[in-house]
């Protein structure tokens, strides 16, 4: 029973997070859409730290040589809800979505072998904008409206071997795929019919994550931890369709498709390069943990599809630092419940390596930069061993210079 149940999750749980709206960021306009990064609540409550953390209770999406630790057969789904404002020289805007942002199972094989799997999704195309134009006497004479929607999700696999006295070893193999529309619609004034650009396309792709981790003790049973991960280069694949036609609306609001004006083959690639994660911590085993992560990402090579744009944006090099840790009080406590909850707290400083609004061959470009503070509470359950974890993350994203957008959130 318990395992047709659990089928039954994965199942529907799959369904959910390949149709699920996961963002509704302006700049998902921009390539595959917004990045998501493969980490835990327990980790984005820490800042997005994990290279260096190992659990023998939770899972680690950062490093796959760190889940050689698992004692315990260990299921984990998360749920996201974003609060998203955004503001530019002369509009505000607020907007909201909820959704499923990963579901992941890991076993431990032996004392000294974990396996992990699971699906989450890595980025996600979710914007409405609009242009207007308007004559000397304020009327509305052309309209363009720009949206988007859909997601590119990965289903993973991976193992960690902890093979020598707190050396341990790891690999992650994924399978991404997804679909993105995006169009274009144009009315003006006097003009009875509408003209759009609609672009569908299929994304598939694949990549590898190989690991390294230790752990060792100094005095008074402190534990020093390092960690480190290479994403091998990888490519994105985009095979589609591109219509051309013009559109009728009526007076309540809604459209009827008439002659097709073109129809074209999409193609393109991404070129994601070697992508290097190193961190280190310091902590007590149930106790406090301390540690810190840096990232970095030579830029995306773009071509065919992925380049239609590129007087809008290119891309550089992207690099993030992040710091954070915990602090349990007394985890066999029983008499008080919040000794025996954990309490989280981080900081992250990102360089996306998304430069926006300049002209092609020149520095005008902007770089969108992203800055967040994060903290958390992992609330156990009666068996000790299961967790409700909670994480709130404060951040900015974006800026106001150069006529863009700054994004304020709270995750």
């Amino acid at each position: 029973m318990i395992r047709k149940s659990l089928t039954l999750f994965l199942f529907l749980s799959s369904i959910f997070i390949c149709a699920q709206r996961n963002t509704s960021s302006p700049y998902s306009i921009f390539g595959v859409g917004e990045e998501f990064s493969t980490k835990t609540v327990e980790q984005i409550s820490m800042g997005g730290i994990g290279a260096a953390f190992g659990s023998d209770r939770y899972l680690n999406f950062i490093n796959p040589a760190a889940n050689s630790n698992l004692t315990y057969a260990t299921y984990v789904f998360g749920l996201l809800n974003n609060d998203l404002r955004v503001r530019s020289l002369d509009f505000d805007q607020t907007t909201s979505t909820t959704s499923l942002s990963y579901f992941a199972l890991g076993i431990p094989l032996s004392p000294k072998v974990g396996f992990t799997f699971g699906m989450q999704p890595t980025s996600a195309v979710g914007y409405s904008l609009r242009n207007s134009i308007f004559d000397d006497e304020d009327n509305l004479i052309d309209l363009t409206t720009f949206s988007g929607t859909g997601s590119v999700t990965r289903l993973y696999t991976g193992f960690g071997w902890n093979f020598w006295k707190g050396f341990s070893i790891g690999a992650e193999i994924d399978f991404l795929f997804g679909n993105l529309q995006n169009s274009i619609t144009n009315s003006r004034i006097n003009v009875d019919l509408s003209t759009r650009n609609v672009e569908i396309t299929d994304i598939r792709g694949g990549s590898v994550k190989v690991g390294a981790h230790y752990q060792g003790k100094l005095k008074n049973e402190v534990d020093i931890s390092i960690g480190a991960t290479a994403t091998l280069e990888n490519t994105l694949r985009a095979t589609g369709d591109e219509y051309l036609y013009s559109v009728i609306f009526d007076t309540a609001g809604g459209e009827s498709p008439r002659d097709t004006i073109f129809q074209g083959d999409l193609n393109g690639r991404l070129l994601r390069p070697l992508k290097t994660v190193l961190g280190g911590g310091i902590g007590k085993k149930d106790k406090w943990y301390a540690g810190i992560n840096y990232s970095y990402q030579d830029a995306f090579q773009n071509s065919g599809y992925f380049n239609n744009s590129n007087n809008a944006y290119i891309y550089d090099s992207s690099s993030s630092i992040s710091i954070g840790g915990f602090y349990l009080p007394k985890i066999n406590s029983l008499s008080s419940y919040w000794q025996r909850v954990t309490y989280r707290l981080g900081m992250k400083y990102e360089q996306t390596g998304l430069l926006v609004n300049g002209t092609p061959g020149s520095n005008t470009f902007t770089g969108i930069d992203d800055f967040g503070i994060s903290f958390g509470l992992g609330l156990p359950l009666g068996n000790r061993v299961s967790n409700i974890n909670f994480a709130g993350e404060i951040g900015r994203r974006g800026t106001l210079n150069n006529g863009l957008i700054q994004e304020n959130y709270f995750n």
